[in-house]
């Protein structure tokens, strides 16, 4: 069974720092793009940042450019989202995502993302 796990979120002050993680089991990661996605409650689920499926292209939105930086480990079946300077509007609960697409595609798009974890939640707030 094909599977993502998020950890590593939690409460964090403003300007702290967090690591998602990303666990594929059931599946290997190599042709597929995996994205970020948060949702606040109220709100659309958003794309934070994706990752082509070489990791040789990534896509950030411009809320979260300079402060997050998205990553994978192929071999270990792992993504990452390192978020650092977090803001109180960061909160919201995090998503990976995980799209088999053409080696270089990066986009963020929810609808193009097959596969989704159960999310991880990340408050900011002092």
């Amino acid at each position: 069974q094909q599977q993502l796990a998020e950890s590593g979120g939690g409460l964090v002050q403003p300007g702290g720092s967090l690591r998602l993680s990303c666990a594929a089991s059931g599946f290997t990661l190599d042709y597929y793009a995996i994205g970020w996605f948060r949702q606040a409650p109220g709100k659309e689920r958003e794309g934070v940042s994706c990752i082509s499926s070489g990791g040789f292209r990534t896509n950030y939105a411009d809320s979260v450019k300079g402060r997050f930086t998205i990553s994978r480990d192929n071999d270990k079946k792992m993504a990452y989202l390192e978020m650092k300077n977090l803001k109180p509007e960061d909160t919201a609960t995090y998503y990976c995502a995980a799209s088999i697409r053409p080696p270089d595609y990066s986009d963020c798009d929810p609808n193009d993302y097959g596969y989704w974890g159960q999310g991880t939640q990340v408050t900011v707030s002092s």
